[in-house]
């Protein structure tokens, strides 16, 4: 690779406006978006940068391949699939940018739970046939209602902000993250979480310690019946327990964009493989399911390359 000329791969597909910005810096931009990992390792060695969302893992053998790789831009907010410590180590960069998705995410949240309090899909199921249900269709109000809220980064924010004018009580718990308490969300710890949550939002990152985060033992520790909301990663709910809950009424509804079902790239889930628990998620009137879109929007399509790009520019320009 000629010492002048700086070329980025792209093995996902995300918004123009990040070709572009990086077009405007200097770089050449080159896609490869059907090669295998082991196919794209096989060239990694002649790029600068690398844009991706999770077509693969970026573990250690690819790292190693990449050795003149000096970024990896992420379009979206986790990074479980890299090994960030490893390219750190090994001078590359990561980036990626939760900020152009975290509205999307708190709109989509608030939706889900606002679906679900008022019945609105098995209201609009019934309508549509003629069934004017008015008493089997009464529905809850988020007013005065305590929502807790699990992981206090950039989407957990933004769920409080929406919520600020709905007249509930916030409260938060990060075990990481301290001095966040504010107008619009009250920091506490995880006794007060159990004791008071009527509604629970789960915006965690996936790793050893966060897998199976909500099962029957988490659950259990609740001091009334709540409502839960996932729109982090699949894999920090167990479905199976989630289930007993439902089924013993210690959970009364959940919200789900995410499920442990998908796969690594969350491009598809495994539906010629679904346990019994999926047929029992997809029956019920009590859960709310979407397809991992909550911060799939046209604004944060936009907005998530574009942070990427102001990353790099100020990291390299």
């Amino acid at each position: 690779m000629p010492f002048n000329i700086k070329k980025i791969l792209f093995v996902d597909a995300v918004h123009p406006v990040l070709e572009e910005r990086l077009i405007g810096m200097d770089y050449v931009c080159e896609y490869d978006l059907t090669a295998s990992k082991e196919g794209i390792e096989k060239i990694v060695d002649q790029y600068f940068g690398l844009v991706i969302r999770s077509r693969f893992p970026i573990d250690k053998t690819f790292i190693d391949k990449a050795v003149n790789l000096k970024f990896i831009a992420r379009s979206g907010a986790g990074l479980e699939n890299i090994n960030v410590a490893y390219a750190e180590e090994k001078g590359v960069k990561v980036f990626n940018s939760p900020e152009g998705n975290m509205d999307a995410v708190g709109e989509h949240a608030t939706g889900m739970l606002l679906m679900l309090f008022n019945q609105l899909k098995k209201g609009d199921i019934e309508a549509r046939k003629g069934i004017w249900d008015r008493e089997g269709n009464r529905g809850l109000e988020l007013s005065n209602k305590t929502v807790g809220i699990i992981g206090y980064g950039n989407m957990g924010k933004a769920f409080a902000e929406k919520l600020s004018g709905f007249g509930c009580r916030v409260i938060a718990h990060d075990k990481y993250k301290k001095g966040f308490g504010s107008s619009i969300v009250e920091e506490v710890g995880l006794d007060i979480v159990f004791k008071e949550t009527d509604v629970l939002s789960i915006h965690l990152p996936l790793s050893e310690e966060t897998h199976h985060y909500v099962n029957t033992a988490f659950l259990t520790q609740f001091k009334k019946p709540i409502y839960i909301i996932n729109t982090a990663r699949g894999n920090n709910v167990c479905v199976a327990d989630l289930i007993k809950g439902l089924k013993n009424k210690t959970v009364l509804g959940a919200c789900l964009d995410v499920l442990e079902y998908e796969t690594k790239s969350f491009e598809t889930i495994n539906s010629e493989d679904l346990p019994e628990s999926f047929k029992y998620l997809s029956e019920s009137d009590k859960v709310i399911l979407s397809p991992h879109v909550a911060g799939w929007t046209q604004e944060s399509y936009v907005k998530l390359s574009s942070f990427l790009a102001d990353k790099i520019e100020k990291e390299f320009s």
